[in-house]
């Protein structure tokens, strides 16, 4: 590092420390089911769900003062904006909004957010973190885009969750077309790996240690699991080639009319054998995946005669293929026996395990799909509505009733269970609307109340807001919103397919996201930041390029229009915290550009600590 960017930095951490303590940075979050019947329920409309949720939690605290107060018309608009269009709001919304004399401006706010391309934009991008952070198969990111796209148009549609779910088990057709086969691509068909996930992402429970043992405490067994795992052996990924782009297809085995003919090795010889001499070499074989690039092993085991090729009596002593074939089509489910792994193991019935409904071994596979996607959305399984609304609600609130997120289910307890209860029954008769659920929960008082720091174990369930870290692609949105620009990789953004296609993912946007990205489903207090994240904020070279304050950048403009230092920094934290300074930060930042002695190098320090304190980077 230069001496002046050493020097630049010193001073910037020192305005950093002494900001903190005057509470620039913001705090960020400190390191069971009963059964009971849901609270009275009217009808599903948002303001009487809402307001049942908050008398249901005021009853079950008891002390009025262990409530945290409402938020500020600020911190109100900052979070909800966030959580509903991944972005802070701009300093003439916050003004506006501070203005607007209206009782009901905050559930306006709220219709009018959910209205909004950004709402189903960044909820896309949640969505596609839930499923491909967990991905096992690494070629499934070619898809991710197509996905995001397909799963904002429904949400900007507002299809209701149990479609979107049945879409995902379902789906078949090109990976570059179809957004809907994202599950099934990340995981290449995978029988074993398809069943832990669709009962995390729609189930909240999860099984996946089920897949070689009991657990010891929980109901589900090994036996259920693989039974779960039935539903999805005749599901095929396969590779494709249209021009010159390679690409891959999920289709049905089923498809095939005759799929016995596909393990005929004469059949397979003659169409192997190009030049029709009776002899099968390597450069033939390479013309069909999945057997060139084992043509070496097949040679060990099958070439009598040691000549370099196989005749077509040698081919025909080869083995057929195992029966489970993840990803390529068997016709039924093995349940692995783990004494014997080389044994074809035993053969499983299709089985929903939280229901029992079972299917006969001989289904197609859209009937096996098909089945376990009714059983899971249908309004009899309580698993499906309490996991998504658990899920929602944490991500709203900073906490679940069950935590984590997505480890629920009969053996664990839930904080509240009346509420979830209430809130479940509710999005459920609302016909699972998505939109439903967001505009319940944002009604809330629990939702509007302000952030208490205060020692978990004292604290009441949600009593206060508790503060979560924002996302990936809500920090980027933020700060190329705060610097002025489109993104942060210099270029124009384009959009996808159709005049209202939303926007593909700029490079720089993809390179944030592996940098910043994390799980949603992990944990708060399990989400901190790293060495990495930190160094790219503090010295990044595009950052450092827009926080200049005598080019044409946003800073540049805010120093021009305000030669008064107390304006232009009003606007500055009005811009990056969507709030204004205190009167102590005033004190402090006017010292500080006292003490540097040249404006411009003071704002930009100024603007460069406030993209690097915990309040930017978290919701408040």
């Amino acid at each position: 590092m230069s001496c002046y960017l050493f020097r630049r930095n010193r001073l910037r951490w020192k305005f950093l420390l002494i900001a903190v303590g005057a509470g620039l940075a913001g705090a960020m979050p400190a390191v069971g089911h009963a059964e009971s019947p849901p609270g009275s329920l009217s009808d599903t409309s948002p303001d009487d769900v809402a307001a049942e949720i908050d008398r249901l939690i005021e009853a079950q605290i008891g002390s009025p003062e262990k409530l945290a107060p409402r938020a500020s018309d600020e911190d109100f608009l900052r979070r909800v904006s966030l959580d509903l269009a991944g972005v802070v709001p701009t300093p003439n919304d916050v003004t506006l909004f501070g203005l607007n004399p209206a009782p009901d401006k905050r559930a306006a706010l709220i219709d009018q957010l959910l209205a909004g391309d950004d709402y189903a934009e960044i909820w896309a991008s949640y969505f596609s973190d839930v499923i491909f952070l967990r991905a096992t198969e690494a070629r499934s990111r070619i898809n991710q885009p197509v996905f995001q796209q397909w799963m904002a148009e429904r949400l900007a549609e507002n299809a209701p969750w149990d479609e979107i779910a049945t879409d995902l088990i379902t789906a078949t057709g090109s990976v570059r077309e179809e957004g809907s086969v994202a599950l099934v691509f990340a995981h290449g068909g995978a029988p074993e790996e398809l069943a832990a996930e669709t009962s995390r992402i729609f189930l909240g429970i999860q099984m996946q240690c089920a897949n070689c043992h009991d657990h010891p405490t929980d109901s589900w067994k090994r036996e259920q699991f693989h039974e779960l795992a039935a539903f999805f052996p005749r599901i095929q990924v396969r590779p494709q080639t249209a021009g010159d782009v390679r690409t891959f297809v999920v289709s049905s085995a089923d498809d095939f009319r005759d799929n016995r003919r596909r393990f005929d090795p004469e059949q397979i010889f003659r169409r192997l054998d190009a030049n029709r001499d009776g002899e099968l070499v390597k450069r033939e074989a390479e013309r069909v995946p999945g057997i060139g690039d084992r043509f070496d092993q097949i040679l060990a085991n099958a070439d009598a005669d040691q000549n370099g090729s196989l005749s077509l009596e040698e081919f025909k002593t080869l083995r057929r293929p195992p029966m489970n074939q993840p990803g390529r089509g068997s016709a039924e489910y093995y349940m692995p026996d783990l004494n014997d792994p080389a044994a074809p193991g035993t053969r499983m019935q299709p089985v929903f395990f939280v229901t029992g409904e079972s299917l006969e071994t001989g289904a197609l596979d859209l009937q096996r799909r098909e089945a376990l996607a009714e059983s899971i959305t249908s309004p009899e399984n309580e698993w499906f509505s309490k996991a998504f609304v658990n899920r929602i609600w944490g991500e709203m609130t900073g906490q679940g009733f069950y935590m984590p997120i997505d480890d629920i289910g009969p053996e664990r307890t839930a904080q509240m269970p009346e509420v979830l209860d209430l809130l479940a029954a509710g999005f459920t008769a609302s016909g699972y609307d998505i939109q439903w659920l967001f505009r319940t929960i944002a009604r809330t008082d629990v939702y509007q109340r302000e952030i208490r720091t205060i020692d978990p174990l004292d604290a009441a369930p949600f009593a206060a807001a508790s503060p979560t870290r924002l996302r990936s692609d809500q920090v980027y949105n933020t700060i190329v919103r705060v610097l002025g620009v489109e993104n942060l990789a210099g270029q124009r953004t384009r959009r996808g397919p159709g005049a209202n296609g939303p926007v593909r993912r700029d490079p720089a946007r993809a390179a944030f996201a592996e940098l910043f990205g994390f799980d949603p489903s992990t944990p708060q207090e399990d989400i901190v930041g790293n060495i990495p994240q930190a160094l790219f904020l503090m010295n990044s070279p595009q950052l450092n390029a827009l926080i200049n304050g005598n080019a044409d950048t946003k800073l540049g403009r805010i120093l021009k229009e305000h030669d008064d230092d107390r304006d232009a920094l009003a606007e500055l934290y009005l811009l990056a915290l969507a709030r204004e300074p205190s009167d102590r930060e005033i004190e402090i930042n006017l010292e500080y550009i006292a003490e540097v002695g040249d404006r411009v190098e003071a704002f930009e320090d100024i603007q460069w600590s406030l993209l690097n304190s915990s309040e930017f980077l978290s919701r408040r």
